[in-house]
């Protein structure tokens, strides 16, 4: 799959920062991505437990990495609903602005060329 400019960026700037760490900074990163391999849970599961919580956060950057990586591990259309419907529950109206953009870059992911 291409990468995407929100990807480069993100790629771009991790290198940045990680460039500068400290031991402990690099261990956190490390410790955030492998965090997400495959475990008692396996890796799809927990991007979605993670694109909850970034929705819930209002975070979006992260919403659109676990986006992305949710859509790498092939999670339907289906699932996403399912996904964003507990991160609305939990999070509430305010969530409502992040599940736009959310569903939107969904769409970017799904057709690219018409983005």
């Amino acid at each position: 799959m291409n990468e995407n400019s929100f990807t480069r960026e993100r790629r771009r700037l991790t290198d940045l920062a990680l460039g500068k760490a400290n031991l402990n900074v690099r261990r956190f990163y490390n410790l955030d991505s492998s965090t997400y391999s495959a475990g008692a849970l396996d890796a799809k599961t927990k991007e979605m437990l993670g694109l909850v919580a970034s929705l819930v956060l209002r975070c979006d950057d992260c919403i659109r990495y676990h986006l992305g990586q949710c859509f790498a591990l092939q999670l339907s259309d289906e699932e996403l609903q399912e996904v964003f419907s507990v991160a609305l529950v939990v999070g509430g109206s305010i969530v409502i602005p992040h599940h736009r953009r959310a569903v939107d870059y969904w769409e970017q992911l799904k057709n690219p060329t018409t983005s």
